[in-house]
C-alpha cells in the first residue's frame, strides 16, 4: 500500500511537470521538454522503477519552475506554484491534468509571444517607423526564397532577411513542382512575386525580384518521406506533395545507390533543390527573365548539425530542360562557415 502511494505522488508529480512546461521558447524556435503531455511520462525512466523520493522530485520540480519565463518575471507566481505541488504531494491528490495544460502552457506562450510583439515595436519598429510606413503602402523585395516549413529553419533568423526584403514561401521540403503539374499555392506565389508586384510597382521603385533563393536542409523530414514511399498514387496528403521531386528521387538511387540512407536522403536534399531550380525554367515568365539576366536562381543548403550554409547559382546557359529529367550545371559555389 505504501509503495503504491508513493507510486502514485511521483506519477502525479511528473504529470504536473509536463502540463507546466510541454515546452520552452529559446529565440525562433521550441526545445521540448523531456517530459510529454501526451504520455505523462518520463523518458528513459521506467514506470516500474523502484526507491521513488518524492522530496528530490519536488527538488526537480522547482527547478522546473524556475525555468519558465513567467514564472521567472513574477517569483511571487513560482512560490505559489511551488507550495501548491509540495501540497499537493503530501495530499495525494491531483489536478485536472489536460485543464492544467491548457491553463498553463497556453497562458506561457501567449506571454512570450506577447512580449516579442512589444520588444519589436519598441525596438525596431518605432526606431525604423519611416521605414514601416513606407512597407505598409507597397512592397519591392528584390529576394524571393522558397524554404521548407520545417520549424528549425527560419530563413529570416539564420540569413537576416528584414522586413520588406525579401517575398517568402515555405512548403514541405521547398519544392517547387513544374508547371505541367498545374496550379499549387507555390506557383501562384511565384507568379505573384515576378509578375504582379513588378506591374504594380515597377513604375515608382524599379524591377521587382531580381534574385530567387530555393533553400533545403539536412534531416528533412519531407525528403525522408519521399525517399520511403513505396507509390506515386499514395493517398497520403504530404507524400501526394513530395511526389513532386521524383526525379530527385530517382536520380539520387541511380547516382548514391551504394550509400546509407541517411546518406542518400541527403545526396536527395541537394539534389531536389538543383531540380527545383530546374523547374522553375518550366514557367515562361521566369525563363524568359532569366535569358535577360534580369532574374538570377540560386540553390542553399543549411546544415543544422554543423551551422553550415551552402550557396551556388543555376548556370542558364549550360543547363536544359531538353532532355528527359533535364540537365542542370551550377556555378559560383561558396560555403559560409
Amino acid at each position: 500500500m505504501v509503495w503504491w502511494s508513493i507510486r502514485y505522488k511521483a506519477r502525479f508529480v511528473i504529470s504536473s511537470m509536463a502540463a507546466l512546461r510541454t515546452s520552452t521558447v529559446y529565440g525562433d524556435s521550441f526545445q521540448c521538454s523531456r517530459f510529454s503531455v501526451l504520455t505523462n511520462s518520463f523518458t528513459g525512466f521506467p514506470r516500474t522503477c523502484s526507491g521513488l523520493n518524492t522530496t528530490r522530485f519536488a527538488k526537480v520540480y522547482d527547478n522546473q519552475l524556475g525555468l519558465i519565463p513567467s514564472l521567472k518575471r513574477n517569483p511571487f507566481l513560482k512560490l505559489e506554484a511551488s507550495s501548491s505541488v509540495q501540497a499537493r504531494i503530501q495530499e495525494g491528490t491531483s489536478y485536472e491534468e489536460q485543464n492544467l495544460a491548457k491553463t498553463f502552457a497556453g497562458r506561457d506562450f501567449f506571454e512570450e509571444m506577447e512580449q516579442r510583439f512589444l520588444s519589436f515595436k519598441k525596438h525596431k519598429y518605432l526606431k525604423e517607423l519611416e521605414h514601416f510606413r513606407t512597407l505598409a503602402q507597397a512592397q519591392s523585395p528584390k529576394f524571393m526564397v522558397i524554404a521548407c516549413a520545417d520549424s528549425r529553419i527560419c530563413p529570416s533568423n539564420i540569413l537576416g532577411f528584414q522586413p520588406g526584403e525579401t517575398f517568402m514561401i515555405r512548403n514541405v521540403a521547398n519544392l517547387i513542382p513544374p508547371i505541367q503539374n498545374g496550379p499549387s499555392e507555390t506557383n501562384a506565389a511565384l507568379q505573384f512575386a515576378v509578375n504582379t508586384l513588378e506591374v504594380s510597382y515597377a513604375e515608382n521603385i524599379g524591377t521587382s525580384v531580381e534574385e530567387i533563393l530555393v533553400i533545403g536542409h539536412s534531416d528533412c523530414g519531407g525528403i525522408q518521406a519521399l525517399m520511403t514511399m513505396k507509390e506515386d498514387d499514395s493517398s497520403n496528403l504530404t507524400e501526394k506533395w513530395v511526389v513532386n521531386a521524383k526525379v530527385a528521387k530517382l536520380r539520387t538511387k541511380a547516382d548514391a545507390a551504394h550509400l546509407s540512407f541517411d546518406q542518400q536522403c541527403r545526396y536527395c536534399e541537394k539534389e531536389s533543390i538543383n531540380r527545383s531550380l530546374l523547374n522553375l525554367l518550366t514557367y515562361p515568365w521566369i525563363e524568359d527573365r532569366v535569358k535577360k539576366e534580369l532574374l538570377s536562381l540560386h540553390g542553399g543548403y543549411y546544415d543544422l548539425f554543423n551551422c553550415t550554409f551552402e550557396k551556388w547559382t543555376l548556370d542558364y546557359r549550360e543547363s536544359s530542360l531538353d532532355e528527359e529529367g533535364g540537365r542542370y550545371t551550377i556555378k559560383d559555389r561558396s560555403f559560409w562557415c
